[in-house]
């Protein structure tokens, strides 16, 4: 069998198997009919024919299917004008890094995402018109110590006490092992692994640098192997960035780096080993932040998690070392080849494509208009007196203002056409109604406890 995955506009895959007799030499050139009415954020049934080209250098096996199954990742096309869909995401990571190339800033832009994720053993949600919860239970989680397991061995990470534990605390020591494995079936490079701070099963998996496309395409395996792995075991993932009430919520810390002529552009002599270029990209990123987290951000849950006290990057600072700040420059190698920053704020719901490739505009609009970042913030911000951290300028605190900031500060995403402007005003749309408006809506089970007996 054959296997064709694309990915909509919110960052999830789509799929459609072929029997292998079914291609030929001109499924590469003419491509496979899809309704594109039916993919979130894309056409309106009026206009549903598209068109999805395979990528022959995506080809691998995919590791779940019973039956022998090559994958390959689509572009996508509009049937009529042959050119590719302007809202395709892929298309969108593709026209960034030739933008980038345009620009003689550089010729590769590298991204390695540390992405966060929690594994249950059971999650349970509705929302009806007269009821509205949900429920989440994990053998790990703090609050199943007194729950009776005939017998109960303990062994469960407090809140805020999961980072690095060995067995038999962690209890997902194989289960990353072989989520590892299969990522390397599939030609991703892996740095590491390792249970996280939170309770109730929270985990990283940290995938090596490589360059945006192919980084964002191996974001898409990512999620994909860690929740089929997860449930070949009986249990269930999420990347929601904020599942649980009152303990750290789930990022995606993104490191990045430009490179010319096979030179990184941000080593150099300035602050913490940094260029100039470097400094002016942090600059850029820092001023934009608030549009970039529409897509780096884009969940109303995703400001669940960036509020203070949660180890959560909410100040629009950079420094070296420091995790306080939302953009890091990490200090754990002097080399040139080693030196890049960190942007702390995303998290792993976002859409790869669209999210990697905004931070790096964002950045490159820094480099040309060479944006002062001002001075390095190096005190823990945590600490600081409530008057000097009201001071300090921090991330929105909802989708709405974020989506709001994207309204307002979008040229440095439209320049080569890079992000189109139709594109954008659909993502806000799309948001807006189906996202912001509906929970709106609806009750806060929170709201009985505060409300209910007024």
């Amino acid at each position: 069998m054959v296997d064709l995955k694309f990915v909509d506009l919110l960052g999830t895959w789509q799929h459609c198997s072929y029997p292998v007799e079914a291609w030929n030499a001109e499924t590469f050139e003419e491509g496979l009919g899809f309704d594109g009415s039916s993919i979130r954020g894309w056409q309106g049934v009026h206009l549903s024919d598209m068109l999805a080209i395979p990528d022959p250098d995506t080809a691998c096996i995919d590791p779940f299917f019973d039956q022998p199954t090559v994958s390959l990742i689509a572009n996508i096309f509009d049937p009529v004008t042959l050119k590719r869909y302007s809202r395709d995401p892929r298309y969108i990571a593709h026209k960034g890094v030739e933008y980038l190339k345009s620009t003689g800033i550089g010729d590769q832009v590298f991204i390695g995402p540390e992405a966060e994720f929690f594994i249950f053993d059971e999650i349970r949600f509705e929302q009806k018109k007269n009821t509205g919860f949900y429920a989440i239970d994990s053998i790990e989680g703090a609050w199943n110590s007194n729950r009776l397991e005939e017998p109960n061995l303990g062994y469960k990470p407090g809140y805020k006490g999961g980072y690095f534990p060995v067995s038999p605390t962690d209890t997902y020591h194989n289960m990353r092992n072989e989520m590892v494995n299969v990522m390397r079936s599939v030609g991703i490079l892996v740095e590491s692994h390792h249970h996280e701070v939170a309770t109730g099963g929270q985990n990283e998996i940290n995938m090596k640098y490589v360059d945006l496309l192919t980084m964002a395409d191996q974001f898409m395996w990512f999620k994909y192997i860690v929740k089929n792995v997860a449930k070949n075991h009986g249990k269930t993932v999420t990347f929601m960035p904020k599942p649980i009430f009152e303990d750290n919520g789930s990022g995606m810390h993104t490191h990045l780096s430009i490179w010319k002529d096979g030179r990184n552009i941000f080593a150099g002599d300035k602050y913490a080993g940094l260029s100039q270029y470097a400094l002016w990209g942090i600059g850029g990123l820092l001023k934009h932040a608030p549009a970039v987290l529409a897509f780096a951000a884009p969940t109303t849950n995703s400001y669940r998690r960036l509020v203070p006290g949660f180890d959560a990057p909410v100040n629009l600072v950079y420094s070296a070392r420091n995790r306080s700040a939302a953009i890091r420059v990490p200090m754990y190698s002097s080399k040139s080849s080693a030196k890049r920053f960190e942007f702390r704020c995303p998290d792993p719901s976002t859409n790869g494509y669209l999210m990697f490739t905004a931070v790096m505009m964002a950045v490159l609009d820094g480099i040309e208009n060479k944006i002062d970042p001002g001075k390095p913030f190096d005190t823990d911000i945590y600490d600081l007196p409530q008057k000097e951290k009201d001071q300090i300028p921090s991330v929105p605190d909802s989708l709405s203002k974020s989506l709001n900031a994207l309204k307002n500060d979008n040229a440095f995403l439209t320049k080569g056409n890079v992000f189109s402007e139709d594109l954008i005003k659909t993502y806000i749309n799309y948001k807006e109604k189906n996202e912001i408006h509906e929970l709106s809506l609806r009750p806060h089970p929170y709201e009985f406890f505060l409300y209910y007996d007024n």
